[in-house]
Order: C-alpha cells, then sequence, then structure tokens
C-alpha cells in the first residue's frame, strides 16, 4: 500500500481574532484516491486545504507531503505548490490576470518554465476546461462558472500531484457539475489525487472512495463513506443529513429485511436492488474508446435493424465529448452519459457511449459492479 501523499499530525490552527479553525486535526489522505472532506460551513475545510499547500502554517502539529515534513521556506513551498494544487471556492480570490490566456499561465512561468512548455501547459489546461474559444478574453468580462474554470485551469497547468479543489461544485448548474465530476474522474484515472471539499452529502456519498468528516475544526470520521452515514443520529449532530439512497436503502432494510450491502451508489442500483428480475430483456452497451494520443476517429456502430431500434448516444470524458462536438455528431446524453446508459440498458435498449480511454476501465468497472452486486448483468462490446 501507497504511503499517504497527505498528512497532519495534531494539526492545529487559530486565526488572529482567535477563532480556533482546526484543533488537534490527525489525518491521512491516500495516495491516488479520491477524498472528500465533508462539514457544514465553518466546519475548518478551507483552512485545512491552505494548510496542505503551505499557504497557513500550522500553531501546533505538523503538516506532511509525500511522507516528508512540509518546510516553509521560500524555495521549498514553491516546490510543494507545484505538486499541490488549490482551486479556491471564489475565483475571485485566484484570478488577477487581465485574460484568461495569461492567468492560466502565471503558474507555470513562475515556475521558470521555457515559454514553450508555459503554451503547451495552457493550451492543454484550456482544452480539459473547455475554454480555448475565450482564452483572449479579459477575465472581468467571465460568467461565475467560466471564472471557476479558468481557476481550475491555472491549477491543472502546474502539473500537480495532488488537485485540491474547494466546493467546487457551488454557484455550478447541473451540467457543469457532471462535467467537473468526469474531469476529476479522468485525472484521477491517471494517477492524480484528487481531494474536494463540500457540505454535499449525496456528491459525497456517490462520488468519493474516501471520506474525511469536519466539524468546528476536530475530525470527526475517517473511512469509507458508507460507515459515516450508517449512525443517523451523529450525522445529524454533525449539522449534516444522510443521503437520500443511503436512507432509501436503510428503509428497505427495515421493511423487507434485505441486507443493507451492496450499498447502491445510483439510482439504477437501487432500482435493480428494490427490483430484481434477471429473466428481463437487457440491452447491450457499445463501449468506444476515443484515443487522446494520438488523436483517432472512432467508429460508431450501426444502429441494429428493426423497430425502435435507434440506439441513445451518450458521451463520457473530455476528448469523447470534444470529438462528439468537433463532427457534429447528435448525441442524446452530452453529461451524465454513465447514468444513463445503466437506465436505457436496463430497459432492453442498446446505448452507444464514447469515452476517453483514459476512462474505459472505470466504465467496465462499474457496468460490471451492476451484474456483480445488482444482478444487472449487461452484454458489453468494445468498437
Amino acid at each position: 500500500m501507497d504511503p499517504p501523499i497527505l498528512e497532519t499530525k495534531n494539526l492545529s490552527y487559530e486565526y488572529s481574532n482567535r477563532t480556533l479553525a482546526l484543533d488537534d486535526v490527525s489525518m491521512t489522505i491516500p495516495t491516488g484516491k479520491k477524498t472528500i472532506i465533508l462539514g457544514s460551513n465553518g466546519s475548518g475545510k478551507s483552512t485545512l486545504f491552505l494548510q496542505f499547500n503551505g499557504v497557513l502554517r500550522p500553531k501546533k502539529g505538523d503538516v506532511y507531503f509525500a511522507g516528508a515534513r512540509i518546510d516553509y521556506g521560500s524555495k521549498a513551498l514553491t516546490k510543494l505548490r507545484e505538486q499541490v494544487s488549490v482551486v479556491l471556492q471564489n475565483p475571485d480570490d485566484q484570478i488577477f490576470s487581465t485574460t484568461v490566456e495569461e492567468d492560466v499561465a502565471f503558474g507555470p512561468m513562475n515556475l521558470g518554465l521555457d515559454r514553450e512548455e508555459v503554451n503547451r501547459r495552457v493550451d492543454e489546461a484550456l482544452f480539459l476546461v473547455d475554454l480555448e474559444s475565450i482564452r483572449e478574453r479579459p477575465t472581468q468580462q467571465l460568467s461565475f462558472g467560466q471564472r471557476k474554470r479558468v481557476a481550475l485551469a491555472g491549477a491543472l497547468a502546474m502539473k500537480p500531484k495532488v488537485l485540491m479543489m474547494d466546493e467546487p461544485t457551488a454557484g455550478l448548474d447541473s451540467r457543469m457539475v457532471h462535467e467537473l465530476l468526469e474531469l476529476a474522474d479522468e485525472l484521477n484515472q491517471k494517477g492524480l489525487t484528487v481531494l474536494m471539499s463540500t457540505h454535499d452529502v449525496e456528491t459525497s456519498y456517490e462520488w468519493a472512495d474516501e471520506l474525511r468528516v469536519l466539524h468546528r475544526g476536530r475530525l470527526m470520521y475517517s473511512g469509507l463513506p458508507e460507515g459515516f452515514f450508517e449512525d443517523q443520529r451523529r450525522v445529524h449532530s454533525l449539522d449534516l443529513t444522510r443521503p437520500m439512497l443511503f436512507d432509501m436503502n436503510v428503509r428497505l432494510r427495515s421493511i423487507r429485511g434485505d441486507a443493507e450491502a451492496p450499498f447502491p451508489h445510483t439510482s439504477e442500483e437501487m432500482l435493480q436492488k428494490v427490483f430484481p428480475d434477471a429473466t428481463r430483456k437487457v440491452g447491450t452497451v457499445y463501449l468506444v474508446k476515443v484515443v487522446v494520443q494520438p488523436y483517432q476517429h472512432p467508429q460508431i456502430p450501426p444502429a441494429p435493424n428493426g423497430e425502435g431500434s435507434k440506439m441513445a448516444v451518450g458521451v463520457y470524458g473530455t476528448m469523447a465529448r470534444r470529438w462528439a462536438h468537433d463532427n457534429g455528431m447528435k448525441v442524446d446524453y452530452g453529461f451524465n452519459a454513465l447514468e444513463h446508459c445503466a437506465r436505457e440498458v436496463s430497459m432492453g435498449k442498446d446505448f452507444v457511449i464514447l469515452v476517453d480511454d483514459a476512462l474505459v476501465p472505470l466504465v467496465k468497472e462499474k457496468l460490471a459492479k451492476l451484474g456483480q452486486d445488482f444482478g444487472l448483468r449487461v452484454p458489453l462490446s468494445t468498437v
């Protein structure tokens, strides 16, 4: 098992107004996982992130990166912030350059990289957040959602080992939330450790591999999401609620006597648990891989013959979404496509899903989980 990428030992921090933001926090963040720091407003989430990348220094205790205690010298901090990038909750606290391109280039330029490498990183980061077309636009003319994506692009341009996002879904519409989570999945599949803070219990339960819960500056829980939400009184005492799917699963156990495991994390998993039917007709998933390097044009399979056989099409990932757009392809599900795919095939319909190559293993894993844990065995054809 890899050592934790980030760790705190007896960490405490008090602001100048004597507000105790962190109180004796000992926490580990696993390497290569998707971890959520969950807590209500004022729980210490933002302060913890600023400790992790050295903006704030502990009043007591220590912070470690990759097993080494953080050195607060200027050169060491520059190196740390190259590897641990943070996206702040309010993008206006992070964006200060005149144009989009200049702002994204600021971090790489401060690393002393040559202009060619800086340009390459800016191009890649803007592509990932879909802002290439407005790279020369003044940052003051951007919408709130666009400014959040500029801040994210600036963090990605640093090529970090850890990406920390403080309340990243706040103020975003449904589509942008799903696209952000898909991008986080993609980056994680490529080896990036992703750390997100939120008070959203639904996202925490559905998306996170690991959960850390803060309340009034203290660490109250560390482990799998299911373990935290099991104790309803504890959840309520920390000013939080149970996720809807978790609560439904508990009620299902009390009404029908079903085992609580496996835990449904999506609506389709819940439906399969409530209404199992091994004899139902299940559609086929046609998985079309979109290769990032080199850029390849995938071959879309023809729909099978017969009345009502037209297949729905969805895209999952940055490159797949871009390919479909550039080629004028009609897409039925441009975001949250994996959940729609599971729903369609469970009703006997075939489904084409264009997937970034980095996300193919995750798609296969989630479809296999439907069969192994919930009895919906989905035929999968990789094109």
